[in-house]
This record gives C-alpha cells, structure tokens and sequence, in this order.
C-alpha cells in the first residue's frame, strides 16, 4: 500500500523517525518543517495522506486543517502534545481525520497510517447509497438531502459512511470510534455526539425532531430508511 505522504514536524528527531517507519513500509515520503510549506506541499502535491503536528510555526496545525479543508479532502492524522478533549474535539470539527497524542507509539502510528489509507483507497472504489431522501456518494466524497448537496467534515461524512450500507442497524458509540478513528484512549463518546450534533444540524430540517439520524438510548445511533416520524429525539 504505497502512499505519497507529506509529514509536518518542525521537530527533527521526530520527523526523521516518523519518516524512517513511513519509508520503512515504502511510502513516498516529504518532511516539511512549518504550516506554510505544508499547505504549499498538499496543494503542489495532492498527497494520500498529511501528517500534521500542531504547533507549527509561521501556521499552526489547526489553522493549515482549516484551510486545507476548505480546497481539498486529504486525509489528515494530527500529531499534538495537546492531550485534553477539547483540543481533539476542535481537532475533529476542523476536519481530522485522526488524532494521536505525543509520546506516540511508532507501531500505532503506522497502523492508524494504514487504516487511513485503507479506508480512503475503499471509499475510492464504492457505490452510491441512498437512505430516504439522503444520498452518500463515496467515489465524490458527497452527503445529498433532497438533491441538495450538504457540506460535511471527513469525519462527518465517514460517520454516515460507515452507517449508510446498513440502514436502520443500530451502531454503538464504540462501533462508531474504531470505524473512524481506531481504538484511542483520549478519544471518548462526546466525539461521537459531537459529529451527530452537527449532522443534524445540517441534516434535519429540525434537528431537535431528527428523521435521519437518530438516537437510540442506551445504544447509539442509527441511520433511518425512511422519514417516518422518529422514535427518539
């Protein structure tokens, strides 16, 4: 699974061995030591996959998702010492695709690299999927309501992803994270709810009475087949 990879680490002893175990599994790899070159980098490049430290200088982290988000949906794999649920959250609502915590483990690192590029390189290969009056365009990374097309975050469109080939299943909270983040310690249940409240906001026609995305107490979330009124607010 050989991937062009662009690495934003102003540290030189960790990019250099983030970089060794990125090569090491014969991924293309360049190192960028600010923001500015990494926005520069992703748009001369059209990488599979940023690695993206967040306290960079010239640009931080979060400022080159947010602005990359808004031209492109490359995959990107936040690296910060910032360890609280809100920095993960803002991390999550700018668009990451995942988030890792310093120190890292390497080995966990290139697993969270490989399920990223698997499921972006699937999502490449699948077929439309319509729920109701929604539509999940995988191939066009594009979420419909009526025809209409709804702008959402990576993480936003995966979560209906992952829920759209299954209407009506109910998915726990738990299901939820390792589909699109993998198993985390710093990541809990509210980044679930953090992307179903937003979803719904853009989703519903009011989100306080959801017929798309509903809850399940106790459970978790499922994505209704039709526009029935809802069970569960």
């Amino acid at each position: 699974m050989c991937a062009q990879i662009v690495l934003a680490e102003d540290d030189a002893k960790q990019a250099e061995l983030v970089r060794r175990y990125l090569e090491r599994e014969h991924h293309s790899v360049v190192v960028v030591v600010d923001g500015r070159a990494a926005i520069e980098e992703v748009r001369r490049r059209r990488p599979e996959l940023l690695v993206l430290d967040v306290m960079l200088p010239k640009v931080d982290g979060l400022d080159v998702c947010r602005i990359l988000r808004r031209e492109s949906d490359v995959p990107v794999l936040m690296l910060t010492a910032r360890s609280t649920e809100d920095d993960l959250l803002l991390g999550l609502d700018l668009g990451a695709d995942d988030y890792m915590t310093k120190p890292f483990s390497p080995r966990e690192l290139m697993a969270r690299v490989r399920t990223l590029l698997r499921r972006t390189r699937l999502a490449d290969t699948g077929t439309l999927l319509t729920i109701g009056t929604l539509t999940v365009d995988p191939v066009r990374h594009e979420v419909t309501r009526d025809g209409e097309v709804v702008d959402c975050t990576p993480g936003e469109f995966r979560l209906l992803a992952a829920m759209a080939p299954h209407p009506d299943r109910v998915f726990t909270r738990t299901q939820l994270l390792e589909h699109l983040h993998g198993y985390d310690r710093y990541i809990t249940d509210r980044t679930i709810d953090a992307h179903v409240l937003n979803l719904r906001k853009k989703l519903e026609r009011d989100p306080r009475k959801p017929v798309h995305l509903l809850t399940v107490y106790g459970i978790g979330y499922k994505l209704a087949s039709g526009t029935r009124a809802p069970d569960a607010p």
